[in-house]
C-alpha cells in the first residue's frame, strides 16, 4: 500500500481547503438572506393585530412534528416524512408516465408536420388549464381519489416535456439530416445517433420544468381530495383545525423537497449531457 509523499499530501490538503473555502463563501449570502428574512418575519409577527405566527412560535407549536417525522397512528394521522413520502410516490409514478408519453408525442410532432398541425391546437388548449381545474374532471371520470390525483399530476407535467421535446426535434440542424441521408442510416440509427442526442438539451429543459409542476400539482390535488395521505391533505387538514404553524412548517418542507428535486434533475443532466451541451 503506497503512501503519499509530503508535497503530495500538502497539495491534497490545499485543494481540500480551497474547496471548503469556496463552499463557505458560497453559503454566506444565502444564510445572511435567510437570517434577515426570519428576523423581519418575527418582527412582523410581534406587531399589534398580527395573526400570522412568527418563526419562534412555529417551532414551538410544531416541535413534536419536527422531532418525530416518522410516526404512524393509522389512517391519515402520520408524520411529515410519511406524508411527503406518499406524495413523492404519486409524483414519481405520474411524472414517469408523463416523461414517457411526453417525449414520445414530442418526437412524433417534431418529425411529422401533419401530426404537428393536427395536434398542436389541442395541446395548446389543454396546457393552459390549471391543475385544480382538472380535479373535478378526474374525480368524475375515475371515481377514486388515488387515480384522480395521479391523473392531475400527469396532465400537468406532460406539457413542458412534450413541447420542449418537439422544439428540440424541430431544431435539429439540417446538416445532421443530410449526413444521415448520405450515410443511409436506418430509422433506428438516426433516432439513437442523431435525433435523441441533438434534442436531449431541450428534453432535459422540459423535464426540469415538469418536475416542479408535478410537485405543485400533487399539493393542489391532495388539498381538495379528502382522506388522501399526503402533504397536500396534511396542509388542508391543519388549516381546517386552525393549526397555522403546521401549515407553515409543511410549506417549508415542500420548498425544501422541491429544491432537492430540481437539484437532482440538474445532477442527472450533468451526468448524461456532454459539458458543451449543458
Amino acid at each position: 500500500m503506497t503512501t503519499l509523499s509530503r508535497p503530495a499530501r500538502n497539495i491534497e490538503r490545499n485543494n481540500w481547503l480551497s474547496y471548503l473555502k469556496k463552499q463557505y463563501v458560497d453559503l454566506i449570502p444565502p444564510f445572511i438572506a435567510i437570517a434577515i428574512f426570519l428576523i423581519l418575519w418575527q418582527l412582523f409577527s410581534w406587531t399589534p393585530g398580527a395573526t400570522l405566527p412568527g418563526p419562534i412560535q412555529v417551532v414551538q407549536d410544531t416541535w413534536k412534528l419536527i422531532l418525530w417525522p416518522f410516526y404512524d397512528r393509522g389512517g391519515t394521522d402520520k408524520g411529515l416524512f410519511l406524508q411527503i413520502w406518499a406524495s413523492l410516490q404519486r409524483v414519481a409514478i405520474s411524472y414517469t408516465l408523463a416523461a414517457i408519453v411526453g417525449i414520445g408525442l414530442g418526437i412524433l410532432i417534431g418529425t411529422s408536420k401533419l401530426m404537428s398541425k393536427a395536434l398542436d391546437p389541442i395541446f395548446q388548449l389543454l396546457r393552459t388549464v390549471p391543475p385544480l381545474a382538472w380535479v373535478p374532471i378526474s374525480l368524475a371520470a375515475l371515481r377514486q381519489n388515488e387515480p384522480a390525483a395521479l391523473f392531475v399530476i400527469f396532465i400537468t407535467a406532460i406539457w413542458p416535456i412534450l413541447i420542449n421535446t418537439a422544439v428540440g426535434v424541430k431544431q435539429i440542424p439540417q446538416d445532421y439530416n443530410n449526413v444521415a441521408k448520405v450515410l443511409q442510416l436506418t430509422r433506428k440509427e438516426y433516432f439513437l445517433n442523431i435525433l435523441i442526442p441533438a434534442a436531449l438539451p431541450y428534453i432535459f429543459t422540459g423535464l426540469r420544468i415538469a418536475i416542479g409542476l408535478a410537485w405543485l400539482a400533487i399539493i393542489a390535488a391532495e388539498i381538495v381530495m379528502s382522506g388522501v395521505v399526503g402533504i397536500g391533505f396534511f396542509i388542508w387538514n391543519a388549516y381546517q383545525n386552525n393549526n397555522v404553524s403546521e401549515v407553515i412548517l409543511a410549506l417549508v418542507y415542500i420548498g425544501i423537497v422541491g429544491l432537492i428535486l430540481d437539484k437532482l434533475m440538474c445532477w442527472l443532466q450533468t451526468l448524461i449531457l456532454p459539458e458543451e451541451q449543458q
